[in-house]
């Protein structure tokens, strides 16, 4: 077993501390993000939306960059030729 050394006004500072295995902190991760099941004209939508998106990628009309900052940089300059 290893021997973890604390800082008591760290973990003062920082209201405390949790030790997980973690196998339980992945558990809890991914329980943390919510789940949402759209039916109706909501589902339909995100469908065509979706399928328009995989359209417009098969064409190569799709914008490829490293971050949606740099996207909105580049769509804006492809619009404005």
């Amino acid at each position: 077993m290893a021997t973890i050394t604390l800082r008591k006004d760290r973990v003062e500072r920082s209201k405390g501390l949790v030790i997980l295995p973690l196998k339980e902190y992945h558990r809890l991760l991914t329980r943390s993000v919510p789940t949402y099941h759209l039916t109706g004209k909501a589902a339909e939508r995100l469908d065509k939306l979706a399928e328009e998106g995989l359209q417009e990628s098969r064409e190569g009309k799709t914008i490829r960059a490293g971050s949606l900052k740099e996207a909105l940089r580049l769509y804006a300059r492809k619009r404005a030729r």
